[in-house]
């Protein structure tokens, strides 16, 4: 009776054990269930949310090249040149209006001869490029030089700070030749682009132009070098006025 007894406990506790560990089983089968919907639903939102973001990059860049397309063109070397032709009649003809207020500002007669003769050649210049137009074609029209509108904004600076003197003539000339650099560079790449395109006669008259800005920028640093010692000696002699006055 009381093997018995044990055996029906025994089996009774096994039975027990059982329904636990089924439940812990169910508990442990329920909670992975929930743990793989929340990664199901987290991945499917990750790829939803990449796609979106692929998407809208897509649509960006795909607005922007739009945007960035629309607003080029494709032009050919013969464009180019037409357009650089333009730009420089333009600097020639600010050039026209801005000299004669650079002569009567020099204080040194030489500078101001300078000024006056380039004045007259600078005429011949934009004549020039006015006999080109009609051999090629071009209508006669200015594409706004701005590089030379700074320039003669920063000359006409010069004048109004300074007064009349050697030292504001040497300005004057540094002004002056950053003008004559620009005119270089814009009358070579020109004469370049002519004879790369076959313009043989066009050449000839854009590099005669270009020996003359050349010319023109050497004569003034021959000016140059005497104004400067003028300057100089000028500013000493303030100088020592001011030691002098305040001594006494």
């Amino acid at each position: 009776m009381a093997k018995s007894t044990t055996t029906s406990a025994s089996q009774k506790k096994g039975s027990t054990d059982t329904k636990s560990g089924n439940g812990i089983a169910k508990n442990d089968m329920s909670k992975n269930t929930k743990e793989d919907t929340m990664k199901n639903s987290s991945s499917k939102y990750d790829t939803a949310k990449s796609g979106f973001s692929k998407n809208t990059g897509s649509n960006s860049a795909s607005a922007t090249g739009s945007k960035s397309s629309s607003s080029k063109r494709h032009k050919t070397l013969e464009q180019l040149f037409e357009e650089e032709l333009k730009d420089v009649y333009s600097a020639e003809k600010q050039l026209i209006e801005a000299l004669p207020k650079m002569a009567e500002a020099a204080y040194s007669e030489e500078l101001q001869d300078a000024f006056e003769h380039h004045l007259q050649q600078t005429k011949r210049h934009a004549e020039r490029i006015e006999k080109i137009f009609d051999r090629m074609g071009i209508k006669k029209e200015e594409k706004k030089c701005f590089a030379m509108e700074g320039l003669i904004k920063e000359g006409n600076k010069i004048i109004d700070e300074f007064d009349e003197s050697f030292v504001r003539d040497s300005a004057l000339i540094i002004g002056s030749q950053k003008i004559e650099h620009y005119e270089i560079a814009s009358y070579g790449s020109l004469c370049e682009l002519a004879d790369v395109l076959g313009y043989g006669k066009v050449r000839d008259l854009l590099h005669r132009t270009l020996e003359e800005e050349m010319d023109t920028d050497e004569h003034l640093t021959m000016i140059s070098q005497a104004v400067n010692d003028e300057a100089y000696e000028m500013s000493r002699d303030e100088e020592h006025a001011e030691v002098y006055s305040s001594e006494r």
